[in-house]
């Protein structure tokens, strides 16, 4: 009798569970009661559920707690599942958050928005994609130009022999050779720019500098506590 006891116990509470769960999606997911025909799928959805675990209970009644306990198992794992897929996009920009601060030049994207920390010399280093090409720049407010680095030019597909370095730029180290360019496009996460103004160093970077063709073309960047953010 006690083992009868135990196991109708357990069934209420299982059904209950699954009474919660089933009210639980009608609230999260409304549109799923709205329709008549998405109606009738989650009727009939519930009716198979109660129809298989009726005949796995049927066949489990020789160890109702063992079985019963195994299924609140289930229905709390069925819970955590809902749970991560109803807050997926908090987890996610949770994610790049944590990824953000740990992999500064990564950035941290946002609703049209990138936002990078200042690494330990105050600079902003930053990767980015040049024409589907990864490149990684220091961004350089005093560079009238996107200033691609020779071994950058030389990934990206241009031939230097073939290029004219005439073009003067004054530096904090001297005036230098530069053959101007143009980029198809330079994207930083969401921020892009399509047909930007650039230019080959004549000396060989540490980095290719993000300089102003590229940011005066966003609708806005600032810098504020240690933060560049960048805007398309």
């Amino acid at each position: 009798m006690r083992r009868q006891g135990s196991f109708w116990l357990w069934l209420v509470v299982a059904i209950g569970a699954f009474g919660a769960l089933v009210y639980y999606l009608a609230t999260v997911f409304p549109e799923a009661v709205a329709d008549p025909d998405r109606r009738m799928e989650l009727v009939g959805a519930i009716a198979w559920t109660l129809l298989v675990g009726s005949a796995a209970i049927v066949h489990i009644r020789d160890k109702p707690s063992a079985a019963l306990k195994g299924l609140g198992v289930w229905l709390l794992i069925a819970g955590v599942l809902l749970a991560g897929y109803s807050y997926r996009h908090d987890f996610r920009a949770l994610g790049n958050r944590m990824l953000g601060e740990l992999l500064p030049h990564r950035g941290q994207e946002g609703q049209g928005t990138v936002s990078f920390q200042a690494r330990a010399g105050g600079g902003f280093v930053i990767d980015a994609e040049v024409n589907g090409t990864p490149v990684r720049f220091l961004v350089d407010t005093g560079a009238s130009d996107v200033v691609l680095s020779p071994a950058d030019a030389r990934r990206l597909g241009f031939d230097l022999s073939k290029l004219s370095f005439d073009k003067r730029y004054r530096t904090a180290n001297g005036v230098v050779l530069g053959a101007p360019v143009r980029l198809k496009r330079i994207a930083v996460g969401p921020v892009a720019v399509d047909d930007v103004r650039a230019s080959v160093n004549g000396a060989d970077l540490s980095h290719s500098l993000l300089g102003m063709s590229f940011l005066e073309r966003l609708s806005s960047w600032a810098v504020k506590d240690g933060t560049l953010t960048l805007r398309r």
